[in-house]
C-alpha cells in the first residue's frame, strides 16, 4: 500500500497548482490535495479567515479521510499551515517538507506583504493577474478574498503561530527548502527557523526565486521522496 502524501498550495492558489508535482509523486505515493476555504471555490466561510483555521482544516482533512500518520509538501502558505497543525497534533504527521515558507512574520514583514493585497489597485497594475485570481476564486470575490488574506498576515504580524519555543519541542522531521533568490521566504530566515527543529534538514535551492513554477517539478519530487524515504 502506498504511503498517504498530501500537497498544500500556496496564497492565492487553488490545488491545481500542485498538478505537475501530484504527477510525478503519483507513482510512489497516494497523494492527496485540496484548496484552502475562500480558495478554488470554496467558500471564505463564516467561523474565521486565518492561519490558525487553515491548520484546522488540514487536520480535519486528515481526519474525515483516516490518512495519518501522513506525510506533508506544503509550499509557501501551505507549509505554514501544515507546521502550525504538527504543532498542535504531531502524532498525525510522519514527516513535513516545505518550500518557500515564510517563516519570519512581525508587523513590518506583514505590512510589507501585503501591501499590494487591494483588489482595485491590483485590477490597475497587473489586470491579467487580477483577473485570472478572479476566474480561480470564483464565486468568492476578489476583493474579499484579498481583504482576507491581508487580515491573515497582520494576525501572523502580530502573533505568529510558529516560534522557536513551539518548533523547538516538535517531534516531526522536517526539510525546509527555498530557493536561493527567494525574496519572500528568505534564505537567512529559512535558515534559522530550521534550526529551531530538533529533526529539520535545510537547502537553499541554487538559482531559484520564490514562484512554484520556477521550480523542477522533478528535481522537487525527487527531494520530496528522498525525504519521505530517509525520515526516521
Amino acid at each position: 500500500m502506498k504511503q498517504p502524501l498530501l500537497l498544500l498550495h500556496g496564497a492565492l492558489a487553488t490545488a491545481a497548482q500542485l498538478k505537475p508535482l501530484a504527477r510525478d509523486l503519483g507513482a510512489h505515493y497516494a497523494v492527496h490535495t485540496f484548496s484552502f476555504r475562500g480558495h478554488g471555490g470554496q467558500p471564505l466561510g463564516n467561523n474565521g479567515f486565518s492561519m490558525a483555521q487553515f491548520a484546522d482544516d488540514v487536520l480535519s482533512f486528515l481526519e474525515a479521510r483516516e490518512l495519518a500518520p501522513v506525510h506533508v509538501f506544503g509550499y509557501s502558505m501551505g507549509g505554514y499551515a501544515a507546521l502550525a497543525a504538527a504543532v498542535r497534533a504531531p502524532a498525525c504527521f510522519a514527516s513535513i517538507t516545505t518550500l518557500g515558507t515564510k517563516f519570519d512574520w512581525n508587523p513590518e514583514t506583514a505590512a510589507a506583504e501585503t501591501r499590494l493585497l487591494h483588489a482595485d489597485a491590483m485590477r490597475a497594475k497587473v489586470p491579467e493577474f487580477a483577473a485570472r485570481l478572479e476566474q480561480l476564486h470564483a464565486p468568492t470575490p476578489l476583493a474579499d478574498l484579498l481583504a482576507a488574506t491581508a487580515s491573515l498576515m497582520h494576525g501572523l504580524g502580530e502573533q505568529p503561530l510558529l516560534t522557536p519555543e513551539n518548533l523547538a519541542a516538535l517531534p516531526v522531521p522536517v526539510q525546509v527548502l527555498v530557493g536561493e533568490l527567494d525574496k519572500t521566504a528568505g534564505v537567512d530566515a529559512s535558515r534559522r527557523f530550521a534550526g529551531y527543529l530538533p529533526r529539520a534538514t535545510f537547502e537553499a535551492i541554487q538559482n531559484t526565486p520564490h514562484p512554484l513554477e520556477k521550480f523542477n517539478p522533478d528535481l522537487l519530487a525527487a527531494r520530496i521522496s528522498h525525504f519521505i524515504e530517509t525520515a526516521v
